[in-house]
């Protein structure tokens, strides 16, 4: 039997509950009782009034989602299938387009139930827990699936552990069992995934449209160095483009063979192309040293990385990455310059180039902004949870 209880919210909390914000925080509750993960919490204020309801639920972010703040509402398979063919609805074009068969169905709080994203790869079906609190509705959520969606075949990714880390097991739940690599369509490239091989599945989906820019407008006849590259995706889209060369980076070594992988699908000799596994700040070095220089560079790190040599953080780190990556650029080329940090926003991120190129003495022009795709649903009037930045940057001296 799941656990239901009331709990008192201070009163600035309160004010942002009521005025749409989502997450509920360890500040928010008034309460020292030991709950227990997927408790439904019904939200009330210093007076006794109903104000949400909520379930507990523990993640980086806090300690539960707001789901309701209609008093009568249940968390039942309805109250899930509601959500879900909501999102569904909002993704209609994704759906029934040609070019694109990968993309977000539901992002959680962004559709209404914070922890919960659910992907499609081509007819199967992604579905991320990010608590145990979530986790613990698991069979309703995948019963309103099955009755709203058509599922091919049905996976599973646990990030609930201690640390916040992806959980090794088989992802494999229900359906169909995919046959690996599963190739998926995005803007007419062709991207290889697989979705039951650890953390990540071979491409990230909130880049879907900085891709097809860099394909689009910004490839063609140039050089072009990955950097991050994880599988080459950035890459591939840059060959598709035109691209005279693209030079992949990443430290891992399984980028080499993922990253050869997504130029066969394509139909790209990887030979032509340069794979290196190394660490991005020793390449930096190296091509300094032997006077490399690219037309356009793309620069994707993640939030925060620890190698034997250093200790890398978007939040403090950036504004040197750049300058490293400006001494390897061509004069009137370009900077493609991403993070996915959730800890500041897009005007903090300008502020770090800003700093990068005044100290290089450097001037530059910024051509296009991105964040994330529509696909990627956030809550109306919470930009902090956009968490994606992208600066297209082009190098004026």
């Amino acid at each position: 039997m799941r656990q239901s209880l009331e709990v008192k919210l201070n009163s600035k909390s309160v004010k942002d509950i009521t005025n749409g914000y989502p997450l509920l925080t360890k500040e928010a509750v008034d309460t020292a009782r030991v709950l227990e993960e997927g408790s439904i919490l019904r939200l009330i204020d210093a007076n006794g009034r109903y104000i949400a309801t909520a379930y507990y639920g523990l993640q980086n972010k806090g300690i539960g989602w707001v789901l309701t703040r209609k008093e009568q509402e249940k968390i039942d398979v309805k109250f899930f299938v509601k959500k879900i063919s909501a999102a569904i609805a909002k993704r209609k074009n994704l759906y029934e387009t040609d070019d694109t068969t990968a993309f977000r169905v539901f992002n959680g709080e962004g559709d209404g139930i914070g922890g919960l994203i659910i992907d499609f790869y081509d007819g199967f079906y992604m579905v991320n827990w990010y608590s145990e609190g979530i986790y613990s509705f698991r069979e309703d959520i995948y019963q309103a699936l099955g009755e709203v969606a058509e599922v091919r075949g049905l996976y599973e990714k646990l990030r609930f552990n201690t640390n916040g880390q992806y959980v090794e097991q088989d992802d494999y739940v229900s359906g169909e069992k995919g046959e690996f690599p599963l190739i998926v369509l995005e803007n007419g490239m062709k991207y290889a995934v697989d979705l039951n091989d650890g953390a990540m599945t071979g491409i990230f989906l909130d880049q879907r449209d900085v891709r097809k820019a860099l394909r689009d407008h910004y490839a063609k006849g140039k050089t072009v160095l990955n950097t991050f590259s994880y599988t080459g995706a950035f890459s591939v889209a840059a060959v598709l483009g035109g691209a005279v060369k693209t030079t992949s980076v990443d430290v891992a070594k399984r980028s080499l063979p993922k990253t050869i992988e997504q130029f066969a699908v394509n139909e790209i000799d990887d030979e032509a192309q340069g794979i290196k596994v190394m660490d991005v700040f020793d390449y930096f070095r190296y091509a300094a040293r032997h006077e490399l220089k690219f037309d356009v560079v793309v620069l994707d790190p993640p939030s925060f990385a620890r190698t034997k040599k250093i200790t890398f953080s978007t939040a403090k780190d950036y504004p040197k990455l750049l300058q490293d990556a400006l001494k390897i650029t061509n004069d009137g080329g370009l900077i493609i310059a991403s993070t996915n940090n959730a800890s500041f926003n897009m005007k903090k991120f300008k502020s770090f180039i800003d700093k990068a190129f005044t100290e290089s003495n450097t001037r530059y022009k910024i051509l296009e902004e991105h964040q994330l795709p529509e696909d990627f649903t956030v809550p109306h009037n919470y930009p902090e949870f956009n968490y994606l930045k992208v600066v297209f940057i082009k190098v004026m001296n």
